[in-house]
């Protein structure tokens, strides 16, 4: 299947992938970055799935999220009837449960149920066993499922199944728990009440969302994604609930994205904070201090949702990849590269959180007066550069931009005491730099700031210099950048983030770009343009609203990790700034 067939539901610990034939063919438990239980996703269905669906072909398959929720709906159309399958994730209490419930709309319609659990990202075999007809378990390594319904099983080679029918007004349900391989088994859930429960949670949180602007239900879709990619208990932030899914298809750049990026962390934040939503800044607050630690000259662009630093990065070649599009990678060697943005990211964050009036910890200010000083002996030295390319560290503009957003920030918040510091030496090395940049990342002959200092490659990165405040918008070498990205950049209406040297090195647009354009648009007054590229962007999500990390034009597919927290934020951050202009 395509990505674009796969929806999201999860209890903000870990979430699912559920197609549309109504097979979840991802999930990792008990959290985002454990292995995977279902992996068909990558491999084929021997590699762990569960669906259910009817026997008889549909005619017509259709779906949504019920209303401001996380609760997913799927009507399976066919020649005897109509079923509606409702999928959910209940915000867990002590196990993770999904909750699917069949229930019969139209006519009569025969049924057919097939679950195959394999721990390990689909490798090991579990011993299994059925109970009382209706129950079935699966156990290996460190962790067991339970299945419970009312449906008689049967249980055969390491699957457990079932065949039944129903009429207008019957329902089936089945609950799937985990539980530590060390633990009794779990308490049965009562599927209606987990429905209502789940219902209310999401009801309630969307009610908080102060946005009211023109692209509500977009904007609201995006927000709820954010949250269900966060890490509960914690207050961590994933890019990605999954991994290896391809930039291109028949390329090998896989990666795992089920991890904290900071930057991704800071600009969620940015974006709930906007909207309403403080208790997530609060949390994400305590992960980043707790993840962090006293010494900023150790901090890492990317941490494990408990906070975790070691992501070695390995290939698992028993699962042949999205779309044959192997190989499949768990971990992240970028864990170890040294990116100087994040600096001003983090910096940006706690201004973020200053101006909301959130109640910012003591030690973070500590941090951020450490991080200023630390960027001020550092912020002249090459890095790696946002993308994450693995060629080596250079002077990239952008990374040398949000090193003196640290310094500005860090200056400012000396300024009113927050911190103290050699405020004159921070200003001085940040007024160097501003005009380091603007001579040697800022390439005249062809009126753009560029990938690096010296170089003549254009960089889509180049369109956060004026959103984080380095130059304004109407500035010309700002509109220069712009156009210089609109004639080199873009194809069809949609941004790609650097122009591919070769055919081997081509890859699919960038939404978040695409987004970060928009943006520009709009604070370059060229309003209309913009809500017209929004519209577009707006129709590459698919039915129920999702956005993964690429968009390939030339096929018409989404590509890359699915959903994409950085797409949704973007998403967001372009409405907002489009109904400033607007109202």
């Amino acid at each position: 299947m395509k990505l674009e067939d796969y929806a999201l539901v999860g209890d903000c610990e870990t979430a699912a992938l559920v197609g549309l034939n109504g097979s979840i063919d991802w999930l990792c438990w008990p959290d985002f970055s454990s292995p995977a239980c279902f992996a068909a996703l990558l491999g084929t269905s021997k590699n762990g799935r569960w669906r259910i669906a009817p026997k008889e072909r549909p005619h017509k398959v259709t779906r949504k999220y019920r209303d401001h929720t996380l609760v997913l709906e799927t009507t399976f159309e066919t020649s005897s009837g109509i079923v509606a399958l409702t999928d959910f994730m209940p915000i867990r209490e002590r196990h993770s449960d999904v909750v699917r419930i069949v229930r019969c709309i139209q006519g009569r319609v025969g049924m057919e149920m097939e679950l195959c659990v394999r721990f390990d990202y689909g490798r090991t075999v579990p011993w299994t066993g059925t109970f009382r007809r209706n129950e079935w378990a699966a156990a290996a390594g460190t962790g067991v499922v339970y299945l419970r319904t009312q449906q008689h099983l049967r249980s055969d080679r390491a699957v457990a199944s079932a065949e039944f029918s129903l009429r207008y007004g019957e329902q089936r349900s089945f609950v799937l728990t985990y539980v530590s391989a060390d633990e009794s088994a779990p308490r049965r859930v009562n599927a209606q009440v987990a429905l209502r429960q789940t219902e209310a949670y999401w009801l309630k949180w969307t009610e908080k969302s102060q946005y009211t602007g023109a692209w509500k239900g977009a904007v609201e879709r995006s927000l709820i994604t954010l949250k269900a990619l966060t890490y509960r208990p914690r207050g961590a932030i994933v890019a990605a609930p999954t991994t290896s899914l391809p930039e291109l298809i028949g390329s090998d750049r896989n990666w795992d994205y089920r991890y904290c990026w900071l930057r991704d962390g800071a600009f969620t934040l940015e974006s709930l904070l906007s909207v309403g939503y403080h208790d997530e800044a609060k949390a994400w607050q305590q992960w980043l201090l707790q993840s962090v630690g006293s010494d900023v000259r150790q901090m890492q662009i990317m941490y494990g949702m408990h906070g975790e630093r070691h992501f070695p990065e390995c290939e698992l070649p028993w699962l042949r990849g999205y779309a044959d599009s192997g190989p499949v990678r768990i971990g992240n060697a970028a864990s170890e590269q040294r990116q100087l943005d994040v600096y001003g990211e983090i910096a940006d964050a706690i201004s973020t959180m200053k101006r909301a009036k959130l109640h910012v910890d003591p030690r973070l200010l500590d941090v951020q007066e450490k991080l200023t000083e630390f960027v001020a002996k550092i912020c002249r030295q090459p890095s790696s550069g946002i993308w994450e390319q693995r060629g080596g560290q250079r002077q990239f503009t952008y990374a040398k931009m949000m090193a003196w957003l640290a310094l500005n920030h860090g200056v400012e918040a000396a300024k009113r005491r927050e911190i103290q510091g050699p405020v004159s030496r921070w200003r001085r090395i940040r007024n160097r730099l501003d005009q380091e940049i603007c001579r040697r990342g800022f390439n005249r002959s062809l009126g753009s700031f560029v990938q690096s200092y010296g170089s003549r490659t254009l960089d889509a990165s180049s369109l956060l210099i004026p959103i984080f405040g380095f130059l304004p918008f109407d500035d010309e070498r700002v509109c220069g950048t712009i156009r210089a990205i609109e004639q080199h950049l873009m194809r069809d209406g949609f941004v790609y983030r650097v122009k591919p040297r070769s055919r081997q090195e081509r890859e699919a647009s960038f939404l978040p770009c695409s987004f970060w354009y928009v943006h520009n648009l709009t604070r370059t007054g060229r309003i209309s343009q913009a809500e017209k590229h929004f519209e577009r962007l707006l129709k590459v999500r698919n039915d129920v609203g999702l956005l993964s990390e690429e968009y390939d034009p030339m096929e018409g597919q989404l590509l890359g990790n699915f959903p994409q927290a950085l797409s949704h934020i973007a998403l967001v951050n372009a409405a907002r700034a489009l109904d400033a202009k607007r109202s």
